[in-house]
């Protein structure tokens, strides 16, 4: 491990311990919230130091683990990148396997699981497993249509577990991806939530379309308003053919960090965006530089936008798979593959990343 990668965990793991501060904050108001993300906080740096340990012999740990726990999902939306990038699924993983890989990671210390699809509450036994886990933080990136009373009472009982909604903006922009009548379905849903008291945010896919509204202060308000304490604002990526035009421009990239700064200052939540968070401290954090991604079948790969791998979980444990030479190759060439217009270097590369993978 290079200097300078040193130097990257620890700028990453100071911007871990200042999110979870974060947290503590925006939740002051609720004492049982304040309570748990406080307890949260002292394990991250336990497993910091866990993670440090494992780096000494020679184990690159990240603190973060995308993993997409299913293809399945209940929509149809319109330019879906899973779909795009995953056409043919294979079989997934089964409960046991997803237990078990969520154990190795704790026991690594990976302390922040992001969990995608597909739809994750699909697959509801998942948080029969989370409740494992009091000492991991549980991100799930979900459409919301699924939230019903019984889930509700489940998140309310695993404060770990810490739903993202997904929106494109305000009732056209939402409908027209996900359907008529979705975003009026979310807004009461996220009414519940609030009503819970529970902690929840947004996941808001920016595009040069939907930039003014998503970057405005009355709709961020109205989110306010329903309890939304998180907010991720993620520039699109051009995965879906022909949809380059989507991609936020130049002169919006420019302003968003200002804008989300002002929004920091503003209002009592989370803000972040990637990739210029990313780009604060780093940039790109696949490979395992400050996460992996594992994919339904059990692939341990660079990121969900970079669907290659050469190790996979059914087969081979997760400490051996994060010293893969693969991911390796990707963290030592981390400068070739960056991307200057905002859109994922390992997918816009992605001859340069398979080529990486032919030369094992």
């Amino acid at each position: 491990m290079t200097k300078e990668n040193n130097d990257f965990r620890f700028v990453l793991n100071d911007t871990l311990k200042i999110f979870f501060k974060d947290f503590i904050k925006v939740s002051i108001r609720h004492p049982s919230q304040a309570i748990f993300f406080f307890k949260t906080y002292r394990w991250q740096k336990k497993a910091a130091k866990t993670r440090e340990k494992w780096q000494q012999q020679g184990i690159p740990v990240p603190p973060i683990m995308l993993f997409s726990i299913t293809h399945k999902c209940n929509l149809n939306c319109k330019g879906c990148y899973e779909k795009t990038i995953r056409p043919a699924a294979k079989k997934e993983l089964t409960d046991e396997e997803l237990g078990d890989i969520v154990k190795q990671a704790n026991e690594l210390g990976i302390s922040f699981a992001v969990i995608a699809g597909g739809e994750p509450f699909m697959r509801k036994n998942f948080f029969e497993i989370t409740k494992n886990y009091k000492d991991m933080i549980f991100l799930i990136f979900t459409n919301g249509l699924l939230l019903n009373q019984d889930m509700i009472n489940i998140i309310k009982k695993q404060k770990n577990i810490v739903p993202l909604i997904s929106l494109e903006g305000c009732e056209e922009e939402t409908d027209g991806v996900r359907g008529k009548g979705i975003y009026n379905r979310l807004e009461n849903t996220m009414n519940k939530l609030k009503k819970q008291t529970l902690f929840f945010g947004t996941s808001l896919t920016l595009t040069s379309k939907n930039y003014d509204t998503i970057t405005s202060q009355d709709f961020i308000q109205r989110l306010i308003n329903t309890g939304c304490k998180f907010f991720l604002f993620v520039e699109y990526n051009p995965i879906y053919p022909n949809t380059e035009h989507l991609m936020v421009t130049t002169s919006q990239r420019e302003k968003i960090m200002d804008i989300v700064r002002s929004f920091r200052e503003k209002w009592p939540a989370l803000f972040i965006e990637v990739p210029g968070d990313e780009d604060e401290i780093g940039g790109c954090l696949g490979a395992g530089k400050g996460f992996i991604h594992i994919s339904a079948e059990g692939d341990v790969e660079p990121c969900p936008f970079a669907p290659y791998s050469d190790m996979n979980l059914k087969k081979v444990s997760l400490k051996d798979a994060l010293n893969s030479d693969f991911l390796r190759k990707i963290r030592e060439n981390h400068a070739q593959l960056h991307s200057s217009d905002g859109s994922c270097g390992l997918w816009a590369k992605r001859d340069m990343v398979q080529n990486f993978l032919k030369e094992k």
